[in-house]
């Protein structure tokens, strides 16, 4: 089994949703975070005064799926979450040790 962490940006979640759905994915964790990497944020302006933003708004995606829809899986986020600007995201693939479903008790591939 696998850990998925994929950083995406907000607005492109219900793609991204949609897109796991269809090669079979059937759950996930939604974590609103912030952070930056090569955009190294931003400036804007409020009440005429300039500040500087920097960390952005982003998501990340917890999946933990089968080892064999790994490849599958990275295609999906890749795909519908790719803008094709900077700030697109990242994704990690880690390795489970074990999973459990806490309400029958099942583990392993059966837990997920």
């Amino acid at each position: 089994m696998k850990k998925i962490e994929a950083i995406i940006k907000p607005f492109k979640l219900d793609d991204v949703r949609e897109a796991l759905s269809a090669i079979g994915v059937t759950g996930m964790t939604v974590t609103e975070i912030k952070g930056f990497g090569r955009q190294k944020g931003h400036t804007e302006l409020y009440r005429g005064a300039e500040y500087v933003v920097d960390f952005l708004p982003k998501l990340k995606l917890d999946i933990v799926i089968d080892e064999d829809k790994v490849p599958e899986c990275i295609e999906a986020i890749t795909n519908s979450a790719r803008t094709g600007k900077i700030g697109d995201g990242k994704i990690f693939v880690l390795p489970v040790e074990e999973v459990v479903r806490i309400r029958t008790g099942e583990q392993g591939k059966d837990a997920i």
